[in-house]
């Protein structure tokens, strides 16, 4: 059975959701207004954990109107997970509706000099809407890799070292970059902000040559030492960034019968945590609060250029974070001021508790999103591309989007049951959990990543290597229930091994996976 079959006898089928007026299948190259999708704008931050968010966090002592505003006029999604606890992960999964744990990167994160994860010829959200007429664009923080140009034929290291900047020519383009994944357009940086090289690329080349070095940071203000370009100010990435974003939602507002996606993924509030001066001491809180408070006027100025370019009511916006909120904000001292960046989920960033990977979600969308409503629904961020592809009716091949599932039907109101049958969670050191209704099943012994106990611990070896909780009576995983369920644990371990072995956990042609998956971590 097809996935479109799949759709079609569940009630979902593609046609049923196409807009008004648009073509349900096949191509739409088409630029006229009765044939027009909706504009898409994706917008993610960067390390932003689910209680930071004041609409979903009643006691949050950091204020988000903007993106209040959003859930007000649209959808809050309760149980919304990134693919993973840390970034590229999740953003491999974003734009390619695969979980990351198929690809060559099994844990962790890629660096400023990394070549690139995801294959040339795998379909991306990006390239699937280029198809059926969209313009597309990314600004912000790629952190998938490219292939920087270089002087040498000398590999780059694994981890960035003082040699690889040598090694790169920055008068050179750029390859197997977002424009050849399906992108139009391109501004941003070639990984997180505390990474090397500091060098804006636009399109395919380095806006200016590095004439210096960035100083390694401390503490909040990590960043590592690397070379830096004559017009990178690491204080003004984040205005930079909101300005190209506006800039370029302005130009599409000038051919609006060509639709438009905005992938626009933020390097904040990752560290370093720096907020700009009409933004220091807003929150009420510390630095990171600040920052927090900056990302939310990003998220209003997009807003507003929508709202003055008229574009409003045919857009659908859609802001999320990569993961749940990191260590770096101190929550310690957030915690003075009655603060908690992970509401009641436990963990944080790179843990498999849900503190990890359970992240603010929340779309608006003018007359097909009912104002002010919630769903429950536990969804993943490598959703987006099967929604976006039931958006425009376009009929997903066996070997794309494998682990993403349409939630059109939660936004418009019209699901009657789940949508998925389960979530598979991933650590920022590789560990798996799988979540279905209620139950959590988590297959190490540990956080899984920055939470004690510590992986490999002596107090790690002597846990059950097997969690399992129950979140409708303990939404804080405190209460392992492994004993008392053996069935739950035997019936989720299954699942998770079925849908690593298939090579996708939705109905279509088995696939294969790119290396081997080691599911259970014992220590």
């Amino acid at each position: 059975m097809n996935r479109r079959h799949f759709l079609e006898l569940a009630g979902f089928g593609a046609a049923g959701f196409v807009l008004p007026g648009c073509v349900s299948a096949g191509k739409n190259t088409s630029s006229s207004a009765d044939q027009q999708f909706p504009n898409i704008v994706y917008i993610l931050a960067d390390d932003l954990g689910y209680g930071d968010v004041s609409c979903l966090n009643a006691g949050s002592k950091i204020k988000t109107p903007n993106i209040d505003r959003i859930a007000k006029q649209g959808m809050i999604f309760t149980d919304a997970h990134s693919g993973s606890a840390v970034c590229t992960p999740t953003r491999y999964g974003i734009l390619t509706g695969r979980y990351c744990w198929r690809s060559k990167l099994k844990s962790g994160v890629l660096w400023g000099y990394s070549p690139p994860l995801i294959p040339q010829q795998r379909l991306t959200v990006a390239s699937m809407l280029k198809q059926k007429g969209y313009h597309t664009a990314c600004v912000g923080k790629w952190h998938l890799g490219w292939d920087w140009s270089k002087k040498t034929d000398v590999p780059f290291g694994d981890r960035p070292g003082p040699k690889d900047d040598q090694i790169v020519d920055f008068t050179k383009p750029i390859t197997n970059g977002p424009k050849t994944r399906g992108f139009d357009y391109y501004f941003g940086i070639s990984a997180s902000l505390d990474m090397e090289p500091y060098v804006y690329v636009e399109n395919d080349r380095p806006t200016a040559l590095p004439d210096r070095t960035m100083p390694a940071g401390k503490d909040k203000k990590l960043c590592r030492s690397g070379p830096a370009a004559s017009d990178f100010d690491i204080n003004q990435v984040l205005p930079k960034l909101t300005e190209k974003a506006v800039d370029y939602i302005n130009l599409r507002a000038t051919q609006k019968d060509t639709p438009f996606f905005l992938y626009f993924p933020l390097t904040a509030p990752h560290t370093p945590i720096l907020p700009t001066k009409p933004f220091q001491g807003k929150s009420g809180t510390n630095e990171y609060g600040d920052f927090v408070t900056q990302v939310d006027w990003t998220v209003g100025q997009v807003m507003k250029a929508l709202t003055e370019n008229g574009l409003e009511k045919n857009t659908l916006i859609i802001f999320t974070s990569d993961n749940g909120c990191s260590p770096n904000a101190n929550f310690k001292e957030l915690a003075q001021f009655g603060h908690n960046p992970s509401y009641v989920f436990r963990g944080h960033k790179t843990d498999i508790f849900d503190g990890g990977h359970r992240i603010p979600f929340v779309a608006r969308w003018p007359g097909k999103i009912k104002p002010a409503s919630v769903c429950d629904q536990t969804i993943c961020l490598a959703d987006l591309m099967a929604t976006t592809a039931q958006i425009t009716g376009f009929d997903l091949p066996d070997n794309a989007g494998e682990d993403s599932v349409s939630i059109l039907a939660a936004m418009t109101g019209t699901a009657k049951t789940p949508l998925r049958e389960a979530v598979v969670h991933h650590s920022g050191i590789g560990s798996f959990a799988i979540r279905q209704g209620k139950w959590k099943l988590i297959l190490c012994p540990d956080s899984g990543g920055g939470s004690d106990p510590k992986p490999g611990s002596k107090q790690a070896q002597n846990l059950p290597a097997v969690q399992l909780y129950d979140l409708t009576s303990d939404i804080s995983e405190k209460q392992n229930l492994y004993r008392e369920h053996p069935d739950v644990v035997n019936k989720l371990t299954e699942l998770l091994e079925e849908y690593v072995n298939r090579g996708r956990s939705t109905p279509g042609k088995p696939q294969q996976n790119d290396s081997p998956v080691t599911i259970i971590r014992k220590s």
